[in-house]
């Protein structure tokens, strides 16, 4: 963030349909990465405060940091979590005067005995006339070394990376600033597969709808660089690879981070500077995390619609367990040539629902999968619940066969099925999250007869033909499902 803004914790009397990217109240500037605690997502963000939410999707105001300023980040370290933000600088009452502190607390909760920040700390400045900007900080702790750092910077010079002690949060005596980039701002540092990442916000900045922000990258096989783009650019140079942009009617996305639910399932956070939908205010963005050759992409919001939903183990469609009904449709074949040149070709409609639904039992209806053939039970419609609550980055579903009320649901022995009607029974609401190689799992929010929240059984392919329900192993393509456009 470059220059002074308006906060924009404002609560609103919009009724929020559960399409839209995050429900409630989302609206933040400069968001922390995400931080769980105790069964609760916290983000904190510009001019202190920030969002809370009981399941990912439905975020409202209530967190609580001390000291103003900007461009905080949380990480959870051992049984703590550390904050560190910008005091000042970016225009915001400093110009490019800016300090770094950090502060330490037992817990995000605000209403928890054990909330209390410690007295913060200064880990570094910029005195306004080096070409420096001392703002805007993203933190690592190093998996493969228990190394802590904090990347931090803006436009105005150079984007710098120091060492902290992960036990005091203090800057680690000696340590020597390196400068790693230019050309961005708000950046953040992560590992992955023995790569250092660099994630920086390029354009500009705090100019609502007109606001050009988004998110590129460099890697580095040292974390201090250098930073190298996929042609080969330095980030010291300008480089930088696209990693999510303007889209969707939401503009100037920036300040990533970096969110890991499952093995193969990433989530990444971030503001839009400007949501079209929202009179323009600064929101809260989760998106799926996918990686390919080794680089972070985007994925894109799951969209209700119509599908066919096919495994990755086999490519067979999901259907129901019907007889299939066939065309009444005359064949016309290769071999005769005389009518070929004498009737032009026509479309053939496909068969409709109201051809073969009389033909269906009346009660559930077990689950199959087989080749895909256009065909009415192998057509489902995807669609967001209402006031079903939801999971980091989209409300729960209803998957029904397309044109009737035929709803999956999972069953008590861990099988699927389907009932007549969709009831709204947490059997029949499905957690739908793309994974990081762009295939998606699919899980029963509930299965009867186990208490609590499901997150460990999805939709799984016993064998070809064979969907059920069985841990989710992203190893697996068992696991993997797509979904297609009929």
């Amino acid at each position: 963030m470059k220059t002074k803004i308006g906060l924009l914790f404002i609560v609103s009397s919009i009724s929020f349909s559960p399409v839209r990217a995050q429900v409630g109240e989302p609206y933040i500037h400069d968001p922390s990465t995400l931080a769980e605690c105790e069964g609760k997502y916290y983000t904190f963000g510009t001019g202190g405060g920030g969002l809370i939410s009981a399941d990912g999707w439905s975020w409202h105001g209530g967190a609580d940091r001390p000291g103003g300023g900007a461009a905080p980040d949380v990480l959870k370290i051992g049984d703590r979590y550390l904050c560190i933000y910008g005091a000042t600088g970016g225009g915001l009452g400093g110009g490019h005067s800016g300090r770094i502190l950090t502060m330490w607390n037992k817990t995000l909760d605000p209403k928890s005995p054990d909330f209390k920040w410690t007295t913060a700390v200064e880990v570094c400045a910029s005195d306004g006339m080096e070409d420096q900007d001392a703002i805007d900080p993203g933190l690592l702790l190093d998996p493969t070394t228990g190394r802590l750092w904090a990347s931090y910077g803006t436009y105005f010079g150079t984007i710098r990376l120091i060492e902290l002690d992960p036990k005091t949060g203090f800057r680690v005596s000696g340590n020597k600033e390196k400068d790693i980039a230019i050309d961005c701002e708000a950046t953040d540092l992560i590992f992955r597969n023995g790569w250092y990442y660099l994630l920086g916000t390029h354009g500009t900045c705090c100019d609502g709808v007109n606001s050009t922000y988004n998110i590129v990258v460099g890697r580095a096989k040292s974390v201090q660089g250098p930073y190298i783009d996929n042609v080969g650019r330095d980030m010291y140079h300008g480089g930088g690879k696209m990693v999510v942009a303007a889209g969707d009617r939401k503009t100037g996305a920036g300040h990533f981070g970096r969110t890991i639910i499952d093995e193969g399932v990433e989530v990444m956070s971030f503001h839009w500077e400007a949501d079209f939908d929202m009179s323009g205010r600064s929101t809260l963005a989760v998106r799926p995390l996918l990686w390919k050759n080794d680089w972070p992409v985007a994925g894109e919001r799951f969209k209700e619609g119509t599908y066919e939903i096919e495994s990755e183990r086999r490519g067979y469609s999901l259907e129901l367990a019907v007889d299939f009904v066939r065309m009444n449709v005359a064949r016309q074949g290769w071999f005769n040539r005389n009518q070929a040149q004498q009737e032009p070709p026509k479309p053939i409609a496909v068969q409709t629902l109201d051809e073969v639904k009389g033909k269906w039992p009346e009660g559930n209806i077990a689950l199959r999968c087989g080749d895909y053939m256009f065909r009415p039970h192998q057509h489902w419609k995807v669609t967001p619940v209402d006031k079903a609550g939801g999971y980091l980055s989209n409300p729960y579903f209803k998957i029904t066969i397309d044109g009737t009320d035929r709803a999956l649901a999972a069953t008590a022995e861990k099988e699927l099925t389907t009932v007549p009607a969709f009831t709204g029974g947490d059997e029949q609401l499905w957690r739908i999250e793309q994974l990081t190689d762009g295939t998606f799992r699919i899980m029963p929010k509930a299965i009867p007869g186990m208490p609590g929240t499901n997150t460990r059984y999805c939709i799984y392919s016993a064998g070809d033909s064979t969907p059920t329900l069985a841990p989710y192993d992203f190893k697996s393509d068992n696991s993997k499902w797509n979904f297609r456009k009929p």
